[in-house]
C-alpha cells in the first residue's frame, strides 16, 4: 500500500500508447470493473460489457484483490482473462499481496495470476524517498533545505503517500 502501483500501471498505459497510438487499452480499478459489470447486468447489456473488455489490446486492472469473494465478478473476469490471453493480448494486474495470499480468490483465477510475471514492489530506500521528495518539492515549487528534506524522510513512513502528505503539510505551513 502506498508504494506506487497505481502510478506504475498508469505509466504502463502511457508507454503502450506512446508505442502505438491507436492501441485500445482498458485501464481501471477492479472496483470500476465490478461496477461496470453490475450496471451491465442491471441494464441487460452483458454483450456490450463483454465486447468492451474482451476486444482490447491491453487490460490493466488495479487492486485485483478487491475481486475476492465476488463470485459473479470473478466468473466474468475469468472469461475475460481467458479471452484476452487466448488472443495473446497484454494483461497487467496489481494487488497489495501475492495471488496465493488473496483469500476468497477462486483457485482458477489464482492459478492464472501465478502463471504470469509477478513483480514484488519493495518500499523505497531512504535515498530513493529523498529523491522522490526532492522531485515532488520541485514540481510543487517548494524549496526544501537538505536538513528539512532529511527530517521529512526520517519522520515519514515507507509509503510514498505518507511522504507526499508530509510535504503537503510543510507546504501548507
Amino acid at each position: 500500500v502506498g508504494l506506487g502501483k497505481t502510478h506504475l500501471v498508469n505509466g504502463i498505459a502511457h508507454e503502450l500508447l506512446q508505442r502505438r497510438a491507436r492501441m485500445q487499452i482498458a485501464c481501471l480499478s477492479a472496483e470500476s470493473f465490478m461496477n461496470a459489470l453490475i450496471t451491465s447486468l442491471r441494464q441487460d447489456q452483458m454483450n456490450a460489457f463483454r465486447d468492451r473488455f474482451r476486444q482490447v489490446d491491453a487490460l490493466i486492472l488495479d487492486d485485483v484483490q478487491f475481486l475476492a469473494g465476488k463470485e459473479r465478478t470473478q466468473e466474468e473476469f475469468f472469461h475475460t482473462f481467458n479471452a484476452l490471453h487466448g488472443k495473446e493480448r497484454q494483461i497487467v494486474l496489481t494487488s497489495d499481496k501475492p495471488p496465493a495470499a488473496i483469500n476468497g480468490l477462486e483457485q482458477r483465477l489464482r492459478s492464472r495470476f501465478e502463471g504470469g510475471l509477478i513483480a514484488d514492489i519493495h518500499p523505497p530506500t531512504r535515498e530513493m524517498r529523498l529523491a522522490i521528495l526532492r522531485s515532488k518539492a520541485v514540481a510543487c515549487g517548494i524549496e526544501l533545505s537538505p536538513e528539512v528534506a532529511e527530517v521529512l524522510v526520517q519522520r515519514s513512513g515507507i509509503s510514498v503517500r505518507e511522504l507526499e502528505g508530509a510535504l503537503n503539510r510543510v507546504a501548507a505551513m
